[in-house]
């Protein structure tokens, strides 16, 4: 189990935060009811060959389990969840990512994106996850596979995902166009832009 730095802090409580105990469901639209039959997820951009995996191939990679805390950028902290999915480091396994590539773009249905240098998006406890506390996602908590960033504000931890773009420059995602902060660090209160 890798255990997200921000769960060891004495205060684990980022500014302007409060503590709730159930998990609320935010998103921009509708929840997305995937076909998991249809369902794909393609590494691609800077890479040296695309890949695509299906839902089975995808499941039988390798799996880790995080423990963290989640910071939603509206005012709420979840403290002690527990993960279970697909390291980004197991990501970077399947490709040869080229020697330019600086960022990624995570993209996730209904055209939903979310920006990442390579430092947050490699750290020890970003994972693509599929379970949480022992359970399949639900839909409107991002079924069949949701990034999980912890030490990031929680938009950033995109649900319904279907791939990731490696990029040399920067570009914004959904949210960060729309007046978010570009990085979310949440201790040093970098909510908008």
């Amino acid at each position: 189990m890798i255990e997200s730095p921000d769960t060891r802090r004495e205060n684990r409580i980022p500014p302007g935060q409060r503590v709730t105990e159930k998990w609320p469901v935010l998103q921009y639209g509708d929840v997305r009811h995937v076909d998991i039959e249809k369902w794909r997820f393609t590494i691609f951009g800077l890479v040296e060959e695309r890949r695509t995996f299906d839902i089975e191939e995808f499941m039988s990679l390798p799996r880790v389990k995080v423990f963290s805390d989640i910071h939603c950028v509206t005012g709420w902290s979840k403290l002690n969840n527990m993960w279970e999915g697909v390291s980004t480091s197991v990501i970077k396994e399947q490709v040869i990512i080229r020697p330019e590539a600086r960022y990624v773009m995570v993209h996730a249905e209904k055209q939903f994106t979310t920006n990442l240098a390579l430092s947050d998006f490699f750290a020890e406890d970003v994972l693509f996850a599929v379970k949480y506390d022992g359970n399949d996602l639900t839909p409107d908590h991002g079924y069949p596979v949701r990034l999980v960033v912890p030490r990031l504000y929680f938009w950033k931890s995109a649900k319904w995902v279907t791939g990731v773009e490696f990029m040399a420059e920067d570009k914004r995602g959904f949210w960060e166009s729309h007046g978010y902060h570009n990085r979310g660090d949440p201790w040093l209160e970098e909510r908008y832009s």
